[in-house]
């Protein structure tokens, strides 16, 4: 219940876009990645299947509540695709404390054939450098970089219209510098249209057993979760345009 967008409608408005392809990176689930591929193959759209997988801060074994972090997951060819299938089954088996968690241990274990970017804010890399810990967040850098392979990793700028997500991002364009990790331009998409904001707000109260009136609720601080045209993408990150390139760039190493 955080996700707002009908597979058939994402399909459907990719294609109006002349978008060659689009990923689905449900959280810590693979559970649309069946109907995702075949609407996506009958409109004539590449699917990339993926999950934004929940990573335990220690082990996913552990039955504390600590800090959990976002990782998106894509499945690079069909090694990867199986992989994929066994860390989410895992994560559920083995790791479910409130959300189905996967460790890094079990990372190395099922990285073959997948590609991995450091997601939101949400994500390892960028909450350490939101919290100036600018040294944490090379280490965690390098350990994916060296988990998944030197061109298997890259670190995710984001627009959304949030502030922290913009000194985030330059922090990411220089650690990516730094570390020679590729940079790429992601749309973090919550709903389809900008108007479906208040929609997709409803959901996220259904999910947390609030009202729309609760002051201390989640909710998210911007409208701009929406699926972005690839004008805007092209227009919102000008200033790296390979982070543009990388998005079909691995698009093109996706086969499943």
């Amino acid at each position: 219940l955080d996700g707002a967008i009908r597979i058939d409608e994402l399909v459907k408005t990719a294609s109006e876009m002349k978008m060659p392809a689009v990923a689905v990176t449900d959280h810590g689930n693979m559970f649309g990645a069946i109907e995702f591929f075949r609407t996506a193959t009958k409109g004539g759209i590449k699917p990339i299947i993926g999950c934004e997988v929940y990573v335990a801060s220690k082990s996913r074994l552990d039955r504390k509540r600590d800090e959990d972090f976002h990782l998106v997951l894509l499945a690079r060819d069909n090694s990867g695709y199986k992989n994929l299938m066994s860390l989410a089954s895992r994560a559920y088996t083995e790791g479910f404390y409130y959300r189905p968690r996967i460790d890094r241990d079990l990372l190395e274990q099922y990285s073959g054939g997948l590609i991995g970017l450091s997601a939101c804010l949400k994500g390892e890399v960028p909450f350490h450098l939101r919290r100036g810990e600018t040294e944490k967040a090379r280490e965690l850098a390098l350990a994916y970089k060296h988990m998944l392979g030197p061109e298997n990793f890259f670190l995710e700028i984001q627009e959304n219209g949030l502030s922290e997500q913009v000194e985030v991002n330059r922090k990411l364009v220089e650690l990516a510098g730094d570390l020679h990790i590729g940079l790429v331009a992601t749309n973090d998409c919550h709903y389809l249209r900008r108007e479906d904001a208040r929609a997709h707000d409803i959901l996220l109260c259904i999910q947390t057993g609030k009202t729309v009136n609760d002051p201390v609720r989640l909710r998210f601080g911007s409208e701009g979760f929406y699926f972005r045209s690839p004008e805007e993408m092209k227009e919102a990150f000008k200033d790296v345009p390979s982070a543009i390139s990388n998005t079909r760039a691995i698009a093109e190493r996706c086969n499943v």
